[in-house]
């Protein structure tokens, strides 16, 4: 398993990063991204997958729920985009990701 990383804005980032990361099955850490755009209520995080237990498209489920939960605000918390950036640099917003986009990624 390679590296992904993921970069995650919006006002609860740092709370979907860190809910992101909870997920059974994956490993990682994150980091606040400083060099965000500096607007209102807007937080950026840049999350580093290094290891992934399972199937890869189970996985890529998990992701893809944790995505629509945090983007429908449906916790209360609400994040704006989220960036999929995978080893081999090819670069996919969640927001309109196939399960197989995401599975791809996730094993490229």
């Amino acid at each position: 398993m390679a590296e992904i990383q993921l970069a995650i804005e919006g006002k609860d980032a740092i709370a979907a990063t860190e809910a992101l990361l909870a997920i059974p099955g994956i490993s990682g850490d994150y980091r606040v991204n400083t060099k965000a755009p500096e607007r209102e209520a807007v937080v950026a995080t840049v999350a580093t997958i290094v290891g992934i237990v399972g199937g890869s498209i189970a996985i890529a489920e998990q992701i893809r729920k944790w995505y629509q939960e945090y983007k429908a605000a449906q916790s209360g918390k609400r994040i704006e985009k989220v960036l999929i950036v995978g080893r081999n640099g090819r670069r996919i917003l969640l927001e309109d990701a196939t399960l197989e986009e995401i599975r791809q990624i996730l094993e490229s």
